[in-house]
């Protein structure tokens, strides 16, 4: 028996783990997931396809193979950022993309819209999609 860790089987489950002398869990399923029990309580997981889960504290972050990174808070709220810049935030009031040229588009919970350009342009739009704002607001004046 190694004290520095014991390797367990559960040939019921098909599940192996690893318990460290550190409270740390490793586990593997049949379908090459694996997952680690941290000290503090936090989890994580691997899938095969590289994917990887993250738990703590109520939160959850998701990292895909292609960079995009899904994080939730423990109050609903999603932050996606893509591997292209993209950014998206979903909340109970409202979801909105920010694009890397700082323009931005939110739909609000009552489906009225806000789309905002880089140039410093706004729309509005009402739920049905009539405009009910477009304006192109410039730079305040400096010694006015």
């Amino acid at each position: 028996v190694c004290f520095r860790c014991l390797q367990t089987h559960s040939a019921g489950a098909g599940r192996a783990g690893t318990a460290h002398r550190r409270p740390l869990e490793v586990g593997r399923v049949p379908n090459k997931q694996s997952g680690k029990v941290c000290p503090g309580g936090s989890k994580e997981i691997v899938f095969p396809d590289g994917t990887v889960q993250r738990l703590n504290d109520g939160r959850e972050e998701t990292v895909f193979p292609d960079g995009t990174i899904v994080s939730v808070e423990r109050n609903g709220d999603k932050t996606i950022v893509l591997s292209n810049g993209q950014r998206e935030i979903h909340t109970a009031q409202f979801k909105r993309r920010e694009y890397p040229d700082g323009s931005t588009k939110t739909v609000y919970h009552d489906g009225h819209q806000e789309t905002k350009d880089a140039s410093g342009r706004v729309k509005v739009r009402d739920q049905a999609g009539n405009i009910i704002l477009d304006r192109k607001y410039h730079g305040l004046q400096r010694g006015a």
